[in-house]
């Protein structure tokens, strides 16, 4: 076991809550530090392409498996890590509006005042075809207020919006906003990260350690709390 090495970790802000859990404790178990790097997800990619490393990066699976094809990552590195969907939220204490049901949703959006989504952010680049696909973005787009990245939640808690789009495990991260709930079912869309070790780490002992210790069952529950689903490795 690598004593004492410091890890740095890129990742973007939709991962943060659930790794603000799991870092103590893997700090502790191995003597090791990590040092976040955020950014939004399509921030963190071009940054990658334009040279910038770290020991791990924890991203999109797409955006991890287009590093790994140009060798940036290890491909033999890579391991599920997890898979958040999309909610809504509103300011906290305020009525919770209908998205049970597609028609709900639809007709939520057309009733709200305003609506909130990043312009950058995975969920927040699927809401304009959203909208598109459920025949309403002429009426939705006065409504919508938009942010380059970061957490969405915080223009509703500001009072700048009604509502606000993007995944849950963000939106959980917010204080002062309740979570509506998921989208329809029909409408939802899976965000599925992956993990995986730069090429030319100079940790890659203790990145492999960070990588075994984000896969144990045991953190199930933890990833649950953070509003996301632990994704096991392949058999």
């Amino acid at each position: 076991m690598t004593s004492n090495a410091r890890i740095a970790l890129r990742t973007s802000n939709s991962t943060r809550p659930v790794l603000d859990l799991l870092l103590p404790g893997f700090e502790r178990a191995s003597g090791h530090k990590v040092e976040l790097v955020l950014d939004t997800a399509k921030n963190s990619l071009a940054r990658i392409e334009a040279g910038e490393r770290a020991d791990v990066a924890v991203l999109l699976g797409k955006n991890i498996d287009k590093l790994a094809d140009l060798k940036i990552l290890a491909p033999e590195s890579r391991q599920p890590f997890c898979r958040s969907n999309i909610g809504m939220a509103v300011l906290k204490g305020a009525p919770k509006p209908d998205i049970s049901t597609v028609e709900a949703f639809k007709r939520t959006l057309l009733e709200c005042q305003s609506v909130a989504h990043t312009e950058f952010g995975p969920s927040g680049a699927y809401f304009p075809g959203l909208m598109v696909r459920l025949g309403i973005a002429a009426q939705i787009k006065p409504k919508e207020v938009t942010r380059p990245g970061g957490y969405i939640g915080v223009v509703v808690a500001a009072g700048e919006a009604q509502m606000c789009f993007q995944q849950i495990c963000e939106l959980l991260a917010v204080p002062g906003i309740d979570v509506i709930g998921p989208i329809p079912d029909e409408l939802q869309f899976d965000f599925d990260t992956q993990a995986a070790i730069f090429t030319d780490s100079r940790n890659r002992s203790a990145a492999r350690e960070l990588l075994a210790y984000f896969a144990q069952p045991m953190h199930a529950a933890t990833f649950k709390r953070a509003g996301l689903i632990q994704l096991p490795l392949a058999e």
